[in-house]
């Protein structure tokens, strides 16, 4: 059976299972989840994932859900290069360390500040005051200070001299806030440096196709009401 991943590119984690896939070659059939239009929240994906969540994987009989995890499994189902998840000791540990520590960090103040810049006023036509814009940018550019200073430090790549799925996984956050008109790589040499690696390692035509929906998240139409409605519990769920 062909490997499934249920997948809206819209969402951070869920471009960066599509790019690994893409990158080594696995082969998947993408099955599209809108979460624009709720289709996440819908019984027939619980059916998939009762978390009603993307990414997920089927795999014939077997489910997966939760991007690290289903980035792991890739590694150790398919042949690819050593270099995204090392076999050596340490150099794995480094790429864990990062793994572990940017749920609650980097992910959660990239979401944030495309949901508070545009998201929420834009799509769902809720205003943020000014104040919780500043504090959310605010965090975010603290946490980029720690993503230069903690892990990138002078390496090419946060966990050593080669690209890693903890490189994949940052640049997709990343590209969250640039999503939003955030000019987070300005005033940031090494980061953008960073940055550049990266998307030359994947491949500029792959990391553009990947990310053509987040760039014209500013684009995006004013939601149905009703669409508005189910969605509103759990953008604020996400974004607190």
């Amino acid at each position: 059976m062909v490997l499934e991943l249920y997948l809206d590119l819209l969402s951070q984690p869920c471009r960066a299972v599509y790019i690994f896939a893409k990158k080594n070659g696995i082969p998947f059939e993408l099955r599209a989840v809108e979460l624009l239009k709720g289709q996440h929240l819908s019984d027939a994906f619980a059916q998939v994932n009762p978390l009603k969540k993307v990414p997920a994987l089927k795999d014939g009989d077997f489910i997966l859900t939760e991007s690290v995890a289903i980035l792991l499994y890739l590694t150790r189902k398919y042949e690819v290069p050593d270099h995204w998840y090392p076999q050596d000791l340490q150099a794995r540990a480094r790429v864990d360390e990062y793994l572990a520590w940017q749920h609650t960090t980097l992910r959660r103040n990239c979401l944030r500040a495309l949901w508070h810049k545009v998201m929420l006023p834009v799509f769902l036509g809720e205003p943020v005051s000014p104040q919780m814009l500043a504090a959310t940018l605010a965090e975010l550019d603290e946490t980029l200070q720690l993503l230069e200073d903690q892990f990138l430090q002078n390496k090419a790549f946060l966990a050593g001299p080669h690209i890693s799925l903890a490189d994949l996984v940052a640049v997709t956050e990343l590209m969250h806030p640039v999503g939003a008109g955030c000019q987070i790589f300005e005033g940031r040499p090494k980061l953008a440096a960073w940055q550049q690696r990266v998307v030359a390692a994947v491949g500029e035509e792959l990391f553009r196709e990947a990310h053509e929906v987040i760039l014209k998240a500013r684009d995006s139409p004013p939601a149905d009401p009703i669409i508005k409605q189910k969605l509103m519990p759990g953008v604020l769920a996400m974004i607190r």
